[in-house]
């Protein structure tokens, strides 16, 4: 199974020439077909949702079902009131949650107005930050679940990673190599290299799960630094690991994977055993 390169977090926005929403396709939203999902009846039963959540689930199913993609506008206010038989308030509540969802920007101005967008990992790690930080969460839960993951992510991109990714993964380790002591590049291409694997794997959920866990386990916002030895020895493990992706080993992946955690949380614990127990928070996110 081959696998495509992966939506990176700083992947330009492509844009499409598709039509925007049009209600003719669709049966629109009113009044009356909400109603009903809005009453709970039965005792227990779930809080049914506020319009504005179901005319936000409408309009993403909407762009699904008519294939838009980024840069496509959304119909104007004046359409999108008319179309789902709502008042003002309700679709803008909706259209900033979609918004804060990283679904659609909104552009101010004459010409203006919804245009869909590309959410990334960095959504889902906001969101994920946040349930851990109530959780009150520790930082070594993060850095144990990638060690549990990425072993069997490792495995899988060695059975399926094709040329294309191969390359980039080449051209981080070498990038890695000739700038070490630099400690920007070094975290940069630290991240890229578990992306891309992730990526290789060829199942999107690790791939999007995985890149948004890096978000939050950026340990260089806790304070955790890496001098030159520490840089070439992480340098050393890649090439190891990349090297039995590249031939095609599976096992031999993973455990060089799983190796690497291993080495990754023990240094954590001889140099930096108080951010093991630092809680997670929202706030330290890297911007």
């Amino acid at each position: 199974m081959k696998s495509s390169v992966h939506p990176s977090k700083k992947s330009p926005v492509h844009t499409s020439k598709k039509p925007p929403v049009h209600t003719s396709k669709k049966q629109p939203v009113h009044a009356s077909n909400i109603a009903p999902m809005l009453r709970g009846n039965r005792e227990g039963q779930q809080r049914p949702p506020k319009t504005a959540a179901l005319v936000a689930r409408t309009i993403v199913s909407e762009i699904s079902a008519l294939q838009l993609s980024s840069g496509d506008m959304l119909p104007s206010e004046k359409e999108m009131l008319s179309q789902y038989s709502v008042g003002r308030g309700t679709l803008r509540e909706a259209l900033r949650f979609l918004e804060m969802q990283g679904l659609i920007t909104i552009k101010p101005g004459p010409g203006g107005g919804p245009t869909i967008s590309t959410p990334g990992s960095r959504y889902l790690a906001g969101t994920l930050s946040i349930v851990l930080q109530f959780a009150q969460t520790p930082f070594r839960a993060i850095v144990e679940a990638r060690s549990v993951i990425e072993p069997a992510v490792a495995a899988a991109a060695a059975t399926r990673i094709d040329g294309e990714h191969l390359q980039l993964i080449a051209a981080s380790l070498e990038r890695m190599t000739a700038n070490t002591g630099n400690t920007v590049v070094f975290l940069e291409e630290n991240a890229r290299f578990h992306d891309l694997i992730a990526w290789a794997s060829g199942n999107m959920v690790f791939g999007y799960l995985l890149s948004s866990l890096q978000w939050i386990s950026d340990g260089s916002v806790l304070g955790v630094q890496y001098p030159e030895w520490a840089q070439r020895a992480v340098s050393k493990v890649h090439r190891g690991i990349y090297r039995s992706i590249a031939a095609g080993n599976a096992e031999q992946a993973g455990t060089r994977m799983q190796d690497h955690y291993a080495q990754y949380l023990g240094y954590l614990s001889e140099y930096y055993p108080e951010v093991l127990e630092q809680r997670i928070s929202w706030d330290r996110l890297p911007t």
